[in-house]
């Protein structure tokens, strides 16, 4: 005997809920891009975001 593909947590799904659910999934693998874009990275800025630091420097401090 071979496990289903979708199987149903809590409650009971009729078999055409489940249909309607297969082909929403199955439309929605269609429609994805076929080849992963590559992640271009931004590039690091040179000068400091002062709202992104924290809120405290010590005073011995550098940075």
């Amino acid at each position: 005997m071979s496990t289903p593909d979708i199987r149903v947590e809590k409650g009971h799904a009729e078999p055409e809920e489940v249909a309607a659910i297969t082909a929403v999934l199955l439309a929605r693998a269609a429609a994805a891009p076929s080849e992963a874009q590559p992640h271009h990275p931004r590039p690091k800025a040179g000068w400091r975001r002062l709202e992104r630091e924290g809120g405290f420097r010590a005073p011995h401090s550098w940075h």
